[in-house]
């Protein structure tokens, strides 16, 4: 059982009223309310409530954390892997990387308004200066995931995800990137060949609302790097990551 909320501030929500909207912004109506509160509860607010470990590993959203983590990577990687059929293993498992990380999420979370909707701690309520965490609320976010699944199937969840996925997909992975590959090869050719980089967009394939783009990049004359992604950026910073690879081969740099 969920530890009992504490009295209702005036005008604040009740359970049932932060429930229906809170389905209503993920856009699943949930069999069993119950496992989306527990999916909105973190570990703070049942820890105010009580001190038993046991209680707060049950009540909290942690469990559902942990499996969200794991049905949020399947369903990444599956997407991906349907999206981008010429992708290699390490450009797929950059994609993903760039998609399941807490910024991301918690973005997510909050284009979703989960914040409204949270249960926390008196020590993690959000402030006009300070938001809620973008830990709490990634984490949110993937326990809410498996409540849907739970709840509702792998169905549900893959369409509940997809949507989000279609619509920032192509943004996340081209700003995503751990390196700026483009800015590290132009400083490089710069300095050691005294040329810029020339980027030319060669193909683009597959259907308007999920076009694949190849990019080359050329120093000088030569070629030195061709890549694919889901926007002109992400085929570039891709072919530059690739250029700079065989400029390392070749001893320079």
């Amino acid at each position: 059982m969920m530890a009992e909320p504490e009295m209702q501030r005036p005008g604040a929500l009740t359970d049932a009223e932060r429930l229906e909207r809170a389905m209503h912004a993920v856009g699943v109506r949930f069999r069993r309310p119950r496992l989306l509160q527990q999916a909105l509860t973190h570990l703070s607010y049942i820890y105010e409530r009580s001190r038993s470990v046991q209680t707060a590993i049950a009540e909290s959203n942690e469990r559902l954390e942990f499996l969200g983590d794991a049905v949020l990577e399947l369903l990444v990687s599956e997407f991906l892997y349907r999206r981008f059929p010429s992708a290699s293993e390490g450009e797929l498992t950059a994609y993903r990387a760039a998609l399941v990380r807490t910024p991301t999420l918690a973005r997510w979370g909050q284009r979703l308004g989960l914040a409204e909707f949270l249960y926390l701690g008196r020590g993690e309520q959000p402030r006009p200066d300070r938001p809620v965490r973008e830990r709490i609320l990634a984490g949110a976010f993937e326990a809410i995931l498996a409540a849907i699944y739970l709840d509702r199937g792998l169905r549900a969840a893959r369409s509940f995800l997809q949507r989000l996925l279609e619509e920032e997909a192509e943004n996340l992975i081209a700003l995503g990137q751990n390196e700026n590959y483009k800015g590290r090869l132009q400083e490089l050719t710069q300095e050691r060949l005294h040329v810029t980089p020339v980027y030319r967009t060669i193909a683009v394939t597959g259907p308007a609302h999920q076009r694949t783009f190849t990019a080359e990049v050329l120093v000088g004359e030569r070629v030195l790097g061709v890549g694919h992604g889901p926007s002109k950026r992400a085929a570039e910073q891709e072919a530059a990551r690739r250029a700079l690879e065989r400029l390392r081969a070749e001893g320079v740099g």
